[in-house]
This record gives C-alpha cells, sequence and structure tokens, in this order.
C-alpha cells in the first residue's frame, strides 16, 4: 500500500475547508486520517428551518461530504469521485452546538466505493447516518489556488 504525503493531505485539509459550499455552511474538515475523516459545523441561524431546527439538507451535506473524504485520500492520483447514491436516516434533531460528522471508508472498487458517516453533537448524541455509493471519475482534479503536494510519497 502507497504512504500518503502529510504535506499533501494537510494543503487538502486546508483547501477543502476554504471551498466555496464548505463556507457557505461553514463546515471546517480536520486532519484526515487514511480512510477516516472528521467535519465540523458550529450551528448558526444559517442553518436552521424555520421551525428552528438543523435543516435536514445540512445534515445530508455532511454525510455525504464526511463519507467523500473518508475514500478520497485512498484512490489514486489523478482521479477523483462523484456521489451516485447516498440513504441517510435522521435519528433526532439539533439547534444548537455543533455538529461533528465521522466517515469512513467501506469499500475502494474499481468503480464503485463506498463510505458511511454519523453525526453525533457535542454530547455524543447521534443525530444522523448514512452510507453513500461514490463513482471513480477519471481525470478530475481537485480545483485550488494553490499548488497541491504530490499525493503519495515515493
Amino acid at each position: 500500500m502507497k504512504t500518503l504525503n502529510p504535506a499533501y493531505l494537510k494543503a487538502i485539509t486546508k483547501t477543502v475547508s476554504r471551498s466555496p459550499y464548505f463556507r457557505l455552511l461553514s463546515m471546517e474538515m480536520k486532519p484526515v486520517v487514511l480512510g477516516e475523516s472528521r467535519l465540523e459545523v458550529v450551528i448558526e441561524e444559517k442553518h436552521l428551518q424555520p421551525f428552528g431546527m438543523v435543516h435536514g439538507g445540512v445534515y445530508s451535506s455532511l454525510v455525504d461530504a464526511a463519507g467523500f473524504w473518508s475514500v478520497y485520500p485512498l484512490l489514486e492520483e489523478g482521479v477523483g469521485l462523484t456521489t451516485v447514491e447516498l440513504k441517510l436516516n435522521y435519528l433526532a434533531p439539533a439547534s444548537k452546538g455543533y455538529l461533528i460528522a465521522k466517515g469512513k471508508n467501506i469499500k475502494v472498487g474499481k468503480t464503485l466505493c463506498l463510505g458511511k458517516a454519523s453525526i453525533e453533537d457535542e454530547n455524543g448524541r447521534l443525530l444522523a447516518y448514512g452510507t453513500e455509493t461514490m463513482m471513480i471519475v477519471n481525470n478530475l482534479k481537485i480545483k485550488s489556488d494553490i499548488t497541491l503536494p504530490k499525493k503519495f510519497l515515493d
């Protein structure tokens, strides 16, 4: 198995957290660990639906992103992923505090990958759980204002 370049992991974490959609939802990706990911969101008014609870779309975005980033570092350089299926169970509401999404890689195949993710509040209460299927896309590169280091060490 190839060894991930620590400089790449640091740069990708920074790049992802600064991407437009992550900034829109105030999602922050924590340092990536091989086959795992962690994202956090401090709940703000913009995350709430009319009944004062976090909108399901925020949960969905967190599960999708956490599952994705648990799988992406395992792929060969020069390929990307796109989600083709997302299954999500909403288990409990939240209206304040922060959300912690933890993703885990389940399987990397030749064309499809499977990841899972859970969302908890700061007290460890399970709020949502989901799985996602992603398709590997050749020649799909991350757009970044910085030059990303090589993904793997030689």
